[in-house]
C-alpha cells in the first residue's frame, strides 16, 4: 500500500522476458499486440502510482495543477469515534491536498503536514505557489488536510446538521471534532501516505497549533519536528477558557484603544450606530441574512477588526460607509446594505458553524465551560456595556474572539443549534486533549513564534504553557500580528525552520 503512495522514481517498472529470436518468430501484427500489452501494462503501474491505494480506506485521484505547483488529492475513509468498533463505528470522510513544487512529483521529499486555525475552517485552497506554502515547498512535499468537520471532510455545514433532527444526537455526533480526534485522522493518514509510515513535520497555525500540541503529548512517534505559529494552547485541567477570555478581554480592550487613537473620528460613529441600534424596534436591525444586529452584536466587529493585520483600516473603511445617504429630504437614516451584508460576510458563521459550537469546548478537559466569554464579560458589565458608554460619550469597547449564547438568537443560521450549543456549554466530561509529563520529556524538536500583542492567543498564557514543553525554542516578536505566517510571505516560516536545523544560534 505505501509503495502505491510513494514518487513514481521508487516504482520499479515491469520487466519483460525477452526470448531468444530463434525461438520464438513473431508476426508484425504480434509485434505490435506485444507493444500494446506492455504500454497497457506500463500504464497500469503509472496509474497505481497517481490513483494509489485501491481499499476503501483510501483513494487518490491524479495530478493536477496550479501556477507553479503539482496538486493531487486524497481522500480517507476514517471512524467517527476511534474508541469504537471499527467494523461497527459510523464512517467519515476525510480530505487531503498533497502539494509540491512543479516538477518535483516523482522527488524523495519529507512530508509536511498543515494544521490550520480554527476551530472549525477548511485548510487554504492555493492558486498559486507564493508565500510560507512557497517556502514549504521548496523543501517538502506538503499536506493541506481538511480537519474532520471542514472543507471535504464530511463538511458540518449549516443545511448538513439540520440533517440530525435531535439537540442531543447533534451535541453527541459534535463532541468528536476536538483536537484529540483530529489527530488521530493525522496519524490515520501519515501511516498510510508517508513512505514506510515515517515521521512528519507538522506546521500548526492559530488552533492548528493546539492541535500540535495535543500530537505532541499523545502521538509524538508520528513526529520529526513541530513548526507552531500563534497557537500554544493553555493545558491545565479542567476548562482553560475562563484564563483565556479572561486574557482576551484585557487584549481586546488595549486593541479597542489603539483602534481609536488610529481613527478618533470613529469613536463618534461607533456611538451613533449603537444609539441608532438601541432605538430600533427590537432593539436592533433586521440583517440580510433573516437575523439581527443589535448593538451587542455589533461589538463583535473586533473579532475581525482589531486583531490582525490591515485589520484597522478594513473596519474603519467599512464604518465609513455605514449609513445610507439622504438622497429624498426629510427622508429618515439608515443604515445601509452593504454595511450590513459586509457585517454578515466577517462574522463567517453561515459558512462556518462548527467555530460558533466548538470554540469553547476546544479549551475542555473533565469540565464545562458554562458560556465562558458570557460570564467573564458580564462580571464586568459595565466596560462592556455599549448601550451605556454611547449614552455617557465613552469610547464604546468591541469584543474580540468570543462566542456568546444570545449569537444562537440573534445570528440567523445558527438558531437551529442552540439547544445542542447549551449541550455542549454543560457537558463535563470531556476527554483529556494534553498530557503535561509527555511534554515535560518531549524529546520531537519544537521551535515556535509568539505574537506579543496577539488578540486570539495570549503571549503569557502562550509562555506559561511553553516553560512545560521540553526543548521548545521561542521566537517573540511584536514584528507581526496573530496572521504572522500569512502576512509574512515565507520569513516566519523561515525563521522557525532555521531555528531548528541550526541556521540561528541558540542564543
Amino acid at each position: 500500500m505505501l509503495i502505491l503512495h510513494a514518487p513514481l522514481s521508487l516504482i520499479k517498472p515491469l520487466r519483460f522476458l525477452a526470448l531468444p529470436r530463434s525461438t520464438v518468430s513473431l508476426s508484425l501484427r504480434s509485434q505490435l499486440t506485444v507493444i500494446k500489452l506492455a504500454r497497457r501494462f506500463a500504464s497500469m503501474a503509472d496509474s497505481s502510482a497517481t490513483n494509489a491505494d485501491s481499499s476503501p480506506e483510501h483513494v487518490a485521484g491524479e495530478w493536477y495543477a496550479v501556477p507553479e505547483l503539482r496538486l493531487r488529492d486524497h481522500r480517507f475513509t476514517v471512524p467517527l469515534d476511534y474508541s469504537a468498533d471499527r467494523n461497527i463505528s459510523q464512517k467519515i470522510s476525510v480530505f487531503a491536498r498533497e502539494v509540491v513544487a512543479g516538477g518535483k512529483e516523482e522527488q524523495e521529499l519529507p512530508y509536511l503536514l498543515f494544521l490550520q486555525g480554527g476551530p472549525g475552517f477548511e485548510s487554504p485552497r492555493p492558486t498559486e505557489s507564493s508565500g510560507w506554502l512557497h517556502r514549504a515547498c521548496e523543501e517538502f512535499r506538503v499536506i493541506l488536510m481538511d480537519q474532520r468537520g471542514t472543507g471535504l471532510s464530511t463538511p458540518l455545514t449549516v443545511s448538513s446538521m439540520l440533517q440530525i433532527k435531535s439537540a442531543e444526537n447533534l451535541a453527541n455526533y459534535l463532541i468528536h471534532f476536538r483536537a484529540d480526534n483530529i489527530v488521530k485522522d493525522a496519524e490515520f493518514i501519515r501511516v498510510r501516505l508517508v513512505p514506510e509510515a515515517g515521521p512528519w513535520t507538522i506546521l500548526g497555525q492559530s488552533f492548528g497549533g493546539f492541535c500540535a500540541v495535543t500530537y505532541l503529548s499523545f502521538a509524538p512517534q508520528g513526529l520529526k519536528q513541530v513548526l507552531i505559529t500563534g497557537g500554544i494552547p493553555p493545558i491545565a485541567n479542567g476548562c482553560t477558557a475562563d484564563a483565556a477570555y479572561k486574557a482576551s478581554s484585557e487584549q481586546v480592550t488595549l486593541q479597542s484603544e489603539k483602534y481609536y487613537k488610529r481613527y478618533p473620528q470613529d469613536a463618534e460613529v461607533v456611538r451613533e450606530v449603537v444609539k441608532y441600534l438601541a432605538e430600533s424596534e427590537g432593539g436592533g436591525v433586521i440583517l440580510p441574512s433573516g437575523g439581527i444586529l443589535t448593538p451587542r452584536g455589533f461589538q463583535t466587529l473586533g473579532l475581525s477588526g482589531l486583531g490582525f493585520s490591515g485589520s484597522f483600516e478594513r473596519l474603519h473603511y467599512m464604518l465609513e460607509r455605514v449609513w445610507d445617504p439622504i438622497l429624498v429630504p426629510g427622508a429618515s437614516k439608515k443604515i445601509s446594505y452593504f454595511f450590513l451584508k459586509t457585517f454578515e460576510n466577517w462574522l463567517g458563521f453561515d459558512t462556518n458553524p462548527l467555530y460558533a459550537l466548538l470554540h469553547e469546548p476546544i479549551y475542555c478537559q473533565g469540565a464545562s465551560s458554562e458560556w465562558s466569554a458570557h460570564r467573564l464579560i458580564g462580571e464586568d458589565e459595565s466596560k462592556f456595556d455599549a448601550i451605556k458608554a454611547a449614552k455617557e460619550g465613552r469610547p464604546v469597547l468591541f469584543t474580540g474572539e468570543m462566542i456568546f449564547p444570545w449569537m444562537f438568537d440573534e445570528i440567523h443560521v445558527l438558531k437551529p443549534f442552540k439547544e445542542a450549543a447549551q449541550i455542549l456549554a454543560e457537558k463535563k466530561d470531556w476527554p483529556p486533549l494534553y498530557d503535561v509529563i509527555a511534554l515535560t520529556n518531549n524529546k520531537v524538536p519544537v521551535a515556535a513564534a509568539v505574537y506579543y500583542e496577539d488578540m486570539f492567543v495570549n503571549f503569557k498564557l502562550s509562555m506559561e504553557t511553553a516553560s512545560q514543553i521540553a526543548g521548545i525554542r521561542l521566537w517573540v516578536t511584536n514584528e507581526y500580528m496573530h496572521s504572522g505566517l500569512r502576512d509574512g510571505g515565507g520569513r516566519v516560516l523561515e525563521h522557525l525552520m532555521a531555528m531548528l536545523n541550526g541556521k540561528k544560534p541558540l542564543f
